[in-house]
């Protein structure tokens, strides 16, 4: 049967097959090899690298729960990126409705400058946030500096202009049409919210979600010095199997592949809804 007048030609159907398959080779060789040193002893890790293990063992994903405590780890890193992905939904549920919904004096103002902290590299409020946590400590006694609290309120700086700017967009999405119904029927404007354009904008909030769970999930620079022996989270914590006489590699790899796992589930369960939000915000 000849092809279709539409079809595209056969060259760039052969083009694309040649170009997805090395693009997955290069993403998937990565990981291939972090699953596979997991699953090697120390020595055969650091010799010389073979692509196909002489021997499996599960070893390294017994031992790296007592090389360093990393139930510890985990349970903190749960807390605060939980924490953090929580308040940062609230408070911007609150803030983008009331930008997206009322007009009120300095309202573009507001907008810019929540997008404009974007532009800062996060290394530019270390130094900031240290001294107002030890200030507030010597104060008021209210320990901020090494405890999950003040790692939150850290991650919420970052976390939450994103989310409120995201949201902003896909509230405006939402027809008004719906608020002004809602009011006829006798809700207020938090019934308004909450009942009518809450469940519309559920998308937008499941990907602001996602983005601020991450990024709480996997910050290594601020964790690295707000927190301490109790409080420290797991993208510290993996440097505990870095030693002064010897890396435990193949321990290394078991962990980074059991850490991801809640974020890989989560992405994966919440997937439509992300692509569907970060669709509707991105388009005004």
């Amino acid at each position: 049967m000849p092809d279709s007048p539409m079809a595209p030609p056969r060259s760039f159907l052969w083009s694309r097959r040649v170009f997805l398959t090395l693009l997955a080779a290069f993403v998937l060789t990565p990981v291939y090899v972090m699953v596979s040193s997991s699953l090697k002893p120390l020595a055969d890790v650091t010799g010389r690298f073979r692509w196909l293990p002489s021997r499996l063992t599960i070893r390294p994903y017994i031992d790296i729960w007592s090389t360093v405590p990393l139930a510890k780890y985990f349970v903190n890193s749960l807390i605060v990126a939980g924490a953090a992905t929580v308040c940062s939904v609230v408070v911007a549920v609150f803030a983008a409705y009331a930008v997206s919904r009322h007009e009120f004096r300095g309202k573009r103002v507001f907008t810019v400058t929540v997008l404009s902290t974007q532009m800062l590299p996060g290394i530019l409020f270390l130094l900031p946030l240290f001294l107002i946590y030890v200030g507030i400590g010597n104060t008021t006694g209210i320990a901020l500096f090494g405890s999950r609290g003040g790692l939150i309120l850290t991650y919420l700086t970052f976390s939450l202009p994103f989310s409120i700017w995201m949201l902003i967009g896909y509230f405006d999405s939402v027809p008004r049409d719906l608020d002004e119904a809602a009011l006829v029927d006798g809700c207020g404007p938090l019934g308004a919210l909450f009942r009518i354009v809450v469940p519309a904008a559920v998308p937008g909030i499941v990907a602001v979600a996602v983005y601020a769970f991450m990024t709480a999930w996997g910050e290594v620079l601020f964790a690295s010095v707000m927190t301490n022996d109790t409080t420290r989270t797991l993208a510290v914590g993996l440097q505990g199997y870095s030693t002064l006489n010897d890396v435990y590699w193949n321990q290394i790899m078991a962990a980074s592949l059991v850490v991801s796992v809640p974020v890989v589930a989560g992405f994966l369960l919440l997937q439509r809804y992300l692509v569907a939000g970060l669709t509707a915000g991105a388009v005004k």
